[in-house]
């Protein structure tokens, strides 16, 4: 299918097919992240020089991404979706492939430039939600971003499913999985083929060429845009990515841990379904809201006990707090930027955004070793989400006030 210019005649047809390919690779793509999140912590303990390097590996995933969205937001605003998301597709299937040779070599240097490759995938990853909005009418707009998260659901299960298939299929452990991680990408580069979004014209003199980086974070809506969506989305890494050692260290099984997390990632997604027609009905600011609030609610429920409900009732409200505060930051942005600027905007949001989530990814190893035992760094984690909600929080309540004032 070519890419055109896109007409004003055309409705949400052609944003519901794109939509469905776009949830379609959320949900097979997008599986890799569960399974690289799940395995690169282990595999960094068999071939890492020290198991303090062990979740490492994990680190540089976030890094490539953050790393990644500077460059190909501007390029897929210039070469179209398809060109970007068929690259992060190619990226994921090397990143797969150097990993196994990594596991076959024992080279955990080789395993860090495949997690790095990784991290690629991500970033573009990341662009899926924004891409459903391109041909998308306003009343669309929420619905279809809420519908492409909606698909991490299924990434879930499928990425639940490969792993404990795979695990044990050869002799190296998770050789055979990152075999299947290499498999999606190559089954999305053909998907990507029936994406149907114009590739945006190429610009002539004269034309407006937008905001530059500097002017956008000058805009007072963008700016609380991208501030609600990096506290969101790095909370919600923090205590995800502590939990496992938290549940464990506190006397439980793995079992346990994996069931939590579970629970969490059903949580994360299982509302977009409806999260859309939310923000529809009550606006964005109101559902961001709602969404810092239960990642408050979050941390003074894991404050107050380290028994296994606690965890679960903790780990789900994480994951509501993630879906309403970041899917509402990501609609209020796309609303705030003109067309010529959506390469700039988005890459510039997730530039920011992934590296707050790098930080925080860092940063939950040495909170959970603060203090004598793993319940004193479960509750320094819960502690440090404090300021940055209240930084969020503020922002929204700023932007309330000067509507108000400027009304």
């Amino acid at each position: 299918m070519t890419d055109t210019v896109l007409s004003g005649a055309d409705d949400d047809r052609r944003a519901k097919r794109n939509v469905m390919v776009l949830v379609t690779a959320q949900a097979l793509l997008g599986a890799q992240l569960p399974i690289n999140f799940t395995v690169a912590g282990l595999v960094g303990l068999t071939i890492a020089p020290s198991p303090i390097w062990a979740t490492v590996p994990i680190s540089v995933i976030v890094f490539g991404s953050m790393t990644t969205a500077s460059w190909i937001s501007p390029l897929m605003q210039r070469y179209g979706r398809r060109a970007g998301f068929m690259l992060g597709a190619g990226a994921g299937a090397a990143g797969a492939a150097l990993s196994m040779t990594a596991l076959v070599l024992g080279s955990f240097w080789l395993f860090l430039a495949g997690a790095y490759l990784t991290g690629i995938f991500m970033s573009t990853l990341g662009f899926y939600r924004f891409a459903a909005t391109d041909t998308a009418s306003d009343a669309f707009r929420p619905k279809a971003i809420s519908y492409v998260m909606a698909g991490g659901l299924i990434s879930a299960f499928v990425a639940r499913f490969v792993v404990t298939g795979t695990e044990t299929a050869t002799i190296i452990p998770f050789l055979a999985t990152y075999g299947a991680v290499f498999a999606l990408n190559a089954v999305g580069v053909w998907l990507f083929l029936l994406l149907d979004i114009p590739k945006p014209p190429a610009p002539k003199l004269g034309d407006a060429k937008g905001r530059s980086r500097k002017a956008l974070l000058a805009d007072p809506g963008i700016r609380v845009a991208i501030i609600c969506a990096m506290v969101s989305y790095a909370l919600m890494n923090l205590v995800m990515t502590s939990t496992p050692l938290a549940v464990v260290g506190c006397g439980f099984g793995v079992s346990d841990a994996s069931n939590i997390v579970t629970f969490h990632v059903i949580a994360m997604y299982a509302p977009s379904f409806f999260t859309g027609h939310l923000i529809l009905r009550f606006g964005t600011g109101k559902i961001v809201a709602t969404g810092l609030a239960m990642l408050a609610a979050a941390g003074a429920v894991a404050l107050s006990g380290t028994e296994l409900p606690y965890f679960y009732v903790a780990l789900v409200l994480l994951g509501l707090g993630w879906n309403f505060g970041f899917i509402g930051a990501t609609t209020m942005l796309s609303s705030l930027h003109a067309p010529e600027e959506r390469g700039t905007v988005q890459g510039l949001n997730d530039t920011l955004v992934f590296g707050m989530v790098t930080l925080a990814s860092l940063s939950s190893g040495v909170l959970m070793n603060t203090g004598p035992d793993a319940e004193a760094g479960w509750t320094a984690v819960n502690l440090a989400i404090a300021p940055f909600l209240a930084l969020a929080a503020g922002a929204l309540i700023w932007q309330a006030v000067r509507g108000r004032a400027t009304a």
